[in-house]
């Protein structure tokens, strides 16, 4: 059967299954093949993309086009490096949170200007131009012809089809000939492979323009703005063609209040968050992460961000983005694929804004997605200290990116941990990517184990604020009628977005890019379950369906500036980072690494997110003619796949007439048992009491949890 939804949240770039990960498999790179008559030097293993082997190839790249390589350079003493970072984070150590310094840490692990030479000497002697020597050495970044590139490295660049996209990569892994060869870790920018936002946007988002300046105060009452109330329940009943005939459809139970084409409906904004998560108190105390900066990696950039953030602050009374405040870094260049209406930041600038608004943001832009410019100006925040929490909404799946690559990200997440930065990054929407026709993975750089991994919730509050239920993120979809013609019986879609979580199962591969092993298994991670690094370790709210409102211009469109209810874990990971920022705050020194912290954390300072229903679940018949009726339970109405516990809703998509459809909430895996792993399965995602592959140790208790921080004495 085709899977098909109408109502599937739309990815921020392209959201088609298996399309949309072999896209991340742009996200791969590097190959295996060559020389003929190679000089003294040696292979760069584990640096061709694996779909290399089987896409189709489209024939040579362009000989004459210009294009940037980097060549990242082995980090010095690397096993004192690992174990300097473990004494970091042990509190019977004494070394305990003395955290380095770059010129200590270049002291004792960086590659030295001598090996840089070497490797610029390699750049230049194949008429390579070089662009930048990164800080303390680490990478040399060159720039030439694909042609000379090819020669240089003993590669041929190809154009392969992959996930209906045209990328670049190398058909076999690159060669360093000459003295070079010895400091060479691995080269990143042969391939064209990026990064990719696990941004979504609730389905037909039907939101109504409304001009900033509205008075806060006003605002939170007002009957055409968004609502935190987002569950109410329902009995509908309707015929087929809605004229009366059989067959006659009757679903009753929870019900969605989303938007609709009269009304903003649910969506939950700074005011709600802040009771829900009693960030209140913290506040009412002085802390709102003040003295931090929070580094917001998003690249390209957009030129209205800052009004955007400050029409979003007037709403909800928060201060506004000024020179004092905000800053926009743009790295190494200024972008050239800057544009307005793009959501990914407005996310990310908004809600850490929100949740910490006294922390200043330094919104740092590299010129694509690329891995190479991405890992480049990571690794400039945490060498020049431009913020002292990094966060990254974006990833790759891992199985899909190169080794070397997953290797460079994690060398520069550890560097951030032993110098007290914390690099926080987003699960991914896509469950354990099942769904989307591959084997169970996880998404790069969030399966570091020096990273800290945010996963995703669905929240409902009830009407006095206070928080009624949450679950762990995870969404099915069941079509009851399409514009008025009811499905006989319905139509299961199955899954359709979820928390990113699972092992690192593909950090170790073979020469052909098959996986063998993950990353090990932090000590911190020691009373979780496996052999690998599991994901996530903490989360927050997630889910497009109980999303958060942003304020975002939209171009040609009048008044331009529209709110809109996005979600994903790139939601979850700047509101983290925002209360990471206070936790620094107010523990009056550099924390480092959020993730070791989180699996000793005091009781009350988490909400530990399991299994839950509602004595409301969407239940229904279907009479087919006179006397013939047949029931379904709600179960019967998910799947065969369904699990125990779960909630679900009926919604009234709103792009289409006569078009309700089922979502169920706490269902991170397939419902239907057809298109990914079935919820029944002993191998799905799922919550339980204590640490899960869903949401980690749960959700943070604000006040509580930034509380737990506070030096002993105070």
């Amino acid at each position: 059967m085709e899977k098909r939804s109408l109502s599937e949240p739309t990815l921020n770039s392209s959201r088609s299954r298996t399309a949309a990960l072999c896209i991340t498999a742009i996200a791969l790179m590097v190959g295996a093949v060559l020389p003929a008559a190679a000089a003294s030097g040696k292979y760069i293993r584990n640096n061709t993309p694996n779909y290399v082997a089987t896409a189709k190839n489209l024939g040579a790249e362009n000989p004459a086009k210009v294009i940037d390589v980097s060549i990242w350079l082995a980090v010095h003493n690397r096993a004192q490096l690992d174990a300097l970072a473990a004494q970091l984070y042990d509190p019977t150590s004494p070394n305990y949170r003395h955290f380095l310094k770059p010129s200590q840490i270049a002291a004792s692990f960086a590659p030295s200007a001598e090996e840089a030479g070497k490797v610029q000497s390699f750049f230049t002697s194949h008429n390579l131009k070089i662009v930048a020597v990164g800080p303390s050495n680490f990478y040399v970044r060159a720039r030439g012809t694909v042609g000379d590139v090819e020669t240089a490295f003993q590669v041929q660049l190809n154009n392969y089809k992959v996930g209906g996209k045209v990328v670049r990569a190398n058909a076999s892994d690159p060669f360093v000939e000459g003295d070079a060869a010895a400091v060479v870790a691995s080269v990143s920018g042969l391939d064209t492979g990026e990064f990719e936002h696990p941004l979504i946007q609730r389905g037909s988002n039907v939101v109504l323009p409304k001009a900033a300046g509205t008075k806060p105060s006003a605002a939170a009452s007002q009957p055409d703005f968004f609502t935190s109330t987002c569950f109410g329940t329902e009995t509908e009943t309707f015929s087929n063609g809605q004229n009366g005939s059989f067959p006659i459809a009757t679903y009753s139970g929870n019900d969605l209040l989303l938007q609709s084409l009269t009304s903003y409906g649910c969506a939950y904004t700074p005011p709600s968050i802040a009771t829900a998560y009693n960030l209140t108190g913290l506040y009412a105390e002085g802390y709102d992460g003040s003295g931090q900066t929070i580094a917001i990696i998003d690249w390209c950039g957009t030129p209205t961000i800052q009004n955007d953030a400050n029409a979003f602050s007037t709403q909800f009374n928060l201060p506004q983005l000024t020179a004092s405040n905000f800053q926009i870094t743009y790295t190494p260049t200024v972008s050239t694929c800057q544009a307005e209406d793009n959501p990914e930041i407005n996310l990310d600038v908004e809600w850490s804004h929100a949740i910490a608004p006294g922390a200043n943001i330094n919104l740092v832009v590299p010129p694509s997605a690329s891995f190479q410019d991405v890992n480049e100006a990571e690794y400039n925040i945490v060498n020049y200290g431009l913020g002292t929490v990094i966060s990254g909404s974006y990833g790759s799946v891992e199985s899909f990116t190169p080794a070397s690559e997953l290797a460079n990200e994690n060398m520069i997440s550890e560097i951030a941990a032993i110098s007290g930065i914390s690099t926080n990054f987003a699960s991914g929407d896509s469950g354990d990517f099942t769904a989307d026709g591959i084997p169970a993975t996880v998404l790069a750089p969030a399966d570091s184990p020096y990273a800290t991994a945010i996963g995703g919730i669905s929240l409902a509050l009830k009407s006095t604020g206070a928080i009624a239920w949450q679950a762990g993120w995870g969404n099915n979809e069941i079509l009851l009628a399409e514009e008025g013609a009811i499905a006989d019986p319905p139509e299961s879609f199955g899954f359709i977005g979820g928390s990113g979580g699972g092992p690192s199962t593909c950090a170790t591969q073979d020469s052909s890019g098959d996986c063998l092993a993950g990353f090990p298994k932090p000590s911190y991670q020691k009373g979780v379950p496996g052999r690998f690094r599991q994901l996530p370790d903490v989360s927050w709210l997630a889910d497009p369906y109980t999303g958060a409102a942003i304020a975002i211009s939209i171009p040609f469109q009048e008044p331009s500036l529209v709110w809109q209810v996005y979600g994903g874990t790139s939601l979850a990971t700047p509101m983290f980072s925002g209360l990471w920022a206070i936790a620094n705050q107010e523990a009056g020194a550099p924390l480092g690494q959020a993730a070791p912290y989180m699996y000793k954390l005091p009781a009350g300072t988490v909400y530990d997110i399991v299994p839950v229903t509602s004595k409301t679940n969407v239940t229904g018949s279907i009479q087919e003619s006179a006397g013939v009726t047949t029931t379904y339970t709600a179960a019967q109405l998910l799947g065969a796949g369904a699990p125990k516990d779960f909630v679900s809703a009926i919604w009234d998509y709103p792009a289409i007439e006569y078009t309700p459809l089922i979502i169920s909430f706490g269902t991170d895996c397939d419902a239907s048992a057809t298109f990914g792993t079935p919820c029944n399965s002993n191998s799905a995602l799922t919550t339980k009491k204590g640490w899960d592959n869903v949401t980690g140790v749960g959700v943070p208790n604000g006040k509580a949890f930034a509380d737990s921080f506070a030096p002993k004495s105070r």
